[in-house]
Parts: C-alpha cells; structure tokens; sequence
C-alpha cells in the first residue's frame, strides 16, 4: 500500500500547459477516481504518477519519496491499460507470471502468486486457455491479474472496461471493487463513465481541461458540484441550468414567468442549477417552472420527460413516475424540492 501526494503538478506540451496544478494528498489504501470527459487531461495525469509522462512542474511522492525522476517500475506500482495486451502465444498462467520470471522471483513463489490472484479474480478454470479462447470480460481480468501478482503498493488503472459491454462492465466494476476491499491497495482509477466513478471511489477528481475542478467524495460532488461544470457533468439526466434574474426574492424565468425562491442574491443574473429527480409536481394555481413536453422515455420505474420552459428555447429536463402517463405535447409545472437548488456564478461559474 502506498500514501501517494500530488503537489502542483503540471504538464506542458510546446509551451501549452494542459494540466494545470493539481494538488491530492492519497491516503493509504484510499480508491480515487478520475473522472471527465474525453480530453481534459486524466490519462495524462495518470501516467505522470506512473512515470511514463515526463512533469513540467511540481513533485509526486510516494511513501514520502519523491519519485519524479524515478522510472516506472522503480515505483513499486501496477498499470491496467483501456488494451488488455496479452501475449497471444502464452496462456493465462504464463502471461500472469511473465513478469514475475522476468523479475527472477523463485519458481514456487511464481506458481503461489498466480494461483493467489487467480482464485481471487475466478479464474482457476482458465489457466491453462490462451487469450483467443477468453470472453472480454476475462482477458480484462487476466490483466487485472498480471498487476496484482506483482504485489505492488497502488494500482494505477486506465478505463480499463471501456472495451467491454453494459453487462460486463457492471460485473467487472463489483470485482474491481471486490479486489481492492479484500487487497487494500492504493488504487487511482480512470474513466470518463460517472456511474462508475460514484459507484467506485472513496474520492473523486473532476478534471474539466487540465484542472481539478473539485476533489470529493461522490455524494459531496453530486450534492455541492463546486462549478457549473461539475454540476452538469456528474448526474444522470444531466442537471437544468440556465439563466435567472434575481427580483426581491423572485427568479424572473426565462419565457416571462416568475418563481418565489429562497437563497437568491438580492439582484442580478444568476445560473440556476436543477436536477431532474429534485423536482416536485406544484399544485394548481402554484407558481412553477411550466414546462412542455417533447418527448418522454420510459425505463420502467422511472420515465423522464424532455421539453422546454414555456415560452423559450430552454431545455428542461424532469423525472416522473414510471406509471406517468404524460406524453408529448402536455405540460406539467414543477418546483425545486427545498434545499435543493444549485446556484452558479455567470461570470465564473464558481458555486455560489
């Protein structure tokens, strides 16, 4: 297990920084995930903790060494790669243990290790199969393995179930789970899917173009987004935001109407920001958000209906029952639920 810290760390590509001084303190043991969508700079910031990106500026140390010179494997970490790179010609046991041969580690200690992180990852019945005769989902899990043999103090993981199908992903996102609870190892993960990130990290890093827009727990981050971006990136619909104007307690609309609501600045523009399930049906004559229907998806117990604010082009997003029977064309007129609105500065979109 390693105690990894990040201290303004900060990368530049011919001039151009694109990692812009991110600053963590990994506890030991601790599972982080770094999460944002595709070209915002987490692989980079990965694989400078992993050696194989040079660093512009700041320091990484592990176990309180500086290792920013250190080449990769003098970092006594592990790499999962998106690729699974196994070697066709070797089967499952030997591609495990390649590295641990290479490392010149007795043959009987090999044979333990293998057979270790083997039971532990369900892999017994294939040892003896090359990759040509796995599924995905367990190529995916013999490279798991290769790293894990290798007993190292974090693991370092990169979207490494993007190539697999919704099922499998949901299966191999319970076993990397499983797999850290039972090893305890300091583990940074990659990956630009959200649920995965809510549904694997004791912290994540919200990277938005370089920069750690907010490092949190994920119920901090679903609750307090730091920025509008990190409000519309984290959540499922994604969260309303748009432009109010602040009148002696009211938000003036967009489309003309008026809403009473508490927390807003005494004047001016504000971003207000509003998720989807947050919303309550208002009753009749009630001041609310009028929203008309476009279209309606229904999954089942829940149905989410997309439309727009009455009188503009704004685009509102809400969940309904699943039983809902509203379709296109209706219009339904919502409130926040209290406590449960989102408020961003215009100017900075900072949370305000």
């Amino acid at each position: 297990m390693a105690h990894i810290l990040l201290n303004d760390l900060r990368k530049s590509y011919a001039g151009q920084e694109v990692i812009h001084g991110v600053t963590m303190d990994i506890a030991d043991g601790e599972f982080v995930v770094i999460v944002g969508p595709s070209g915002c700079g987490k692989s980079t910031l990965l694989r400078m903790v992993a050696g194989l990106e040079g660093i512009s500026a700041g320091t990484i140390e592990i176990d309180g060494k500086v290792v920013n010179t250190l080449e990769p494997r003098d970092r006594n970490i592990a790499m999962v790669f998106q690729n699974y790179a196994l070697y066709p010609h070797m089967n499952v046991r030997e591609n495990m243990a390649y590295g641990l041969k290479i490392a010149k580690l007795p043959k009987a200690e090999i044979e333990a290790r293998v057979l270790r992180a083997a039971r532990m990852l369900e892999l017994e019945p294939y040892l003896d199969r090359k990759p040509r005769a796995l599924s995905g989902g367990q190529r995916q899990r013999v490279a798991m393995g290769r790293a894990l043999v290798r007993e190292p103090s974090a693991f370092l993981l990169d979207e490494p179930l993007s190539n697999l199908d919704a099922k499998l992903r949901v299966q191999m996102r319970l076993q990397i789970k499983e797999m850290h609870l039972r090893t305890g190892q300091t583990t940074l993960y990659v990956t630009h899917d959200q649920v995965e990130a809510m549904t694997l990290a004791d912290r994540l890093i919200v990277m938005n173009s370089g920069v750690a827009d907010q490092i949190a727990t994920p119920l901090e981050v679903y609750a307090t987004p730091a920025s509008e971006f990190v409000a519309g990136f984290i959540g499922s619909p994604a969260m309303n935001i748009f432009t109010v104007t602040a009148e002696g307690g009211s938000a003036l609309l967009p489309g003309g109407h008026r809403l009473p609501l508490a927390g807003l600045p005494p004047s001016g523009e504000v971003r207000l920001g509003l998720r989807p399930e947050d919303l309550e049906i208002a009753a009749p004559g009630q001041p609310a958000i009028p929203v008309e229907l476009r279209s309606v998806e229904r999954l089942g117990a829940d149905a989410f209906g997309y439309g727009m604010i009455q009188g503009s082009d704004v685009p509102f997003t809400l969940r309904l029952a699943g039983n809902s029977t509203a379709q296109r064309g209706d219009r339904i007129d919502v409130l926040p639920a209290e406590g449960r609105l989102h408020l961003f500065s215009p100017q900075t979109g900072k949370r305000l």
